[in-house]
This record gives C-alpha cells, structure tokens and sequence, in this order.
C-alpha cells in the first residue's frame, strides 16, 4: 500500500491529500528515510510523522483496504511515540486554552468563571 493511503488509513491524516503533503514536504520518515508518497510500506517498517509540535513514531503491522474505524488502528500500526511527545501535546493546548491576544485587556467575570471550571 502507498505510504500516503496507510497514512490515512490509518488515521494519522484527516485526509489523503494532507498526508501526500506531508510526505512532500519532507515531515514523513520511513526508517530514518525522507519518504516519498508513493513509497510503498510494508510490515515491520518504522514511520515517523512530524504533526505539528510532535513527532508520531509507528510501526507498521499491515495495510488495511480502506480507511479503519479508530478502534481497529491497532490491528495495522502500534503507536510507539515517546511518553514525552504526547506531553507536549498536551502542555500546548493548556497553553493555548490560557493565551489572550495582547491588548484584550483583563479578563472578564465570565473569563475568570471559565478558567475556573477548568483548572478548579
């Protein structure tokens, strides 16, 4: 199966032209290689996929025929990223839920009730 189509079957990319385009540009690794989009995969390979701050880490254990529900992804890949990627994930959304654009002022009183149902 093409690198692309596994991509995006296996849900790593919302679509198949989002993974061609990471292919393209350079964010898809295939054993430590720049990956082409029609590079075929095959079982036992390692792929990493740069998406956004992190860095996705796969191996590859078949090709599905079509897109898979999310429950059965781990029939075709197991996820083998590093704890401390999924935290940086994690950490960039708190920061971005906090961030307010410069010159909005103080927060408002339903500002402050909504950082509190967050964090409280």
């Amino acid at each position: 199966m093409r690198l692309d189509k596994w991509l995006w079957a296996v849900r790593v990319h919302r679509s198949r032209a989002l993974a061609t385009d990471a292919c393209r540009a350079g964010s898809v690794f295939v054993n430590d290689l720049v990956a082409k989009p029609a590079r075929e995969v095959r079982p036992g390979e390692t792929v990493r996929v740069r998406i956004g701050l992190i860095t996705r880490t796969l191996r590859v254990i078949g090709a599905p025929r079509s897109r898979v529900g999310a429950k059965l992804v781990g029939d075709y890949c197991d996820d083998l990223t590093p704890p401390e990627e999924i935290a940086k994930l994690h950490e960039n959304t708190v920061q971005q839920v906090l961030a307010r654009e410069k010159g909005s002022g103080r927060p408002t009183k339903r500002d402050r009730r909504l950082l509190d149902e967050l964090f409280g």
